[in-house]
């Protein structure tokens, strides 16, 4: 059943697209990681993978990092949460996501949302999504962060806590970073996340091209 499919009065207007008879709906995350600079390209390459449907979900301070009128679906904010519930009868919008999500993907996920998860905290719309997420559904997670975060010791136990809950780790990379360090930390290069995407319909057995 697809909750989303005639939107409920008052929820945010769906961007016209065609859609796919058979299809796979991959929610996106992003945090406020400079990484989130990649979150147009990231849509544009999930988008041409046949059956899928995207919407994103962006924490306030992600929005620094692009252009909202550069993607091209639906983006949801802690604001539409509060504009959707008036009242008992109305739907919550984390749990509508949470509901319509085949597979939620975090691109990227940074140290203070990173901490938040491993710890339960749910104090905006992406936190309470994961938070209320259906745990036989996947959940990848692309880590994105400063070196020196990164080597920190809190950071392996927190990655190890997500991985714990049966979150998939899209592992960071070396190279350098936007700050300047050069080491371990940047997010998974968008191909490497996409690939992993696809990995996972062909386990759906829907259909792909090569």
């Amino acid at each position: 059943m697809e909750p989303f499919s005639e939107p409920e009065p008052g929820f945010p207007a769906e961007k016209s697209s065609s859609v796919p008879q058979k299809k796979f709906c991959v929610l996106v995350g992003v945090t406020g990681s400079v990484a989130a600079l990649k979150l147009p390209l990231l849509i544009a390459e999930l988008l041409k993978v046949p059956g899928l449907e995207v919407k994103v979900v962006t924490t306030e301070r992600a929005k620094h990092f692009y252009n909202a009128q550069e993607i091209p679906v639906t983006l949801y904010s802690d604001e539409d949460e509060w504009q959707l519930w008036k009242g008992r009868s109305d739907p919550v919008l984390h749990i509508e996501l949470r509901r319509w999500a085949d597979l939620m993907l975090v691109a990227p996920l940074d140290a203070n949302t990173l901490a938040k998860l491993a710890n339960g905290i749910c104090d905006n719309l992406l936190t309470c999504v994961i938070r209320a997420w259906d745990l036989s559904k996947p959940l990848l997670f692309c880590p994105a962060m400063n070196t020196a975060m990164w080597e920190h010791p809190i950071t392996a136990r927190q990655v190890e806590q997500l991985k714990g809950f049966g979150y998939t780790e899209i592992p960071c990379v070396v190279k350098k970073l936007v700050c300047g360090d050069e080491g371990r930390g940047a997010m998974a290069e968008v191909w490497t996340i996409v690939e992993s995407v696809k990995r996972i319909l062909e386990e759906q057995d829907l259909p792909m091209q090569s």
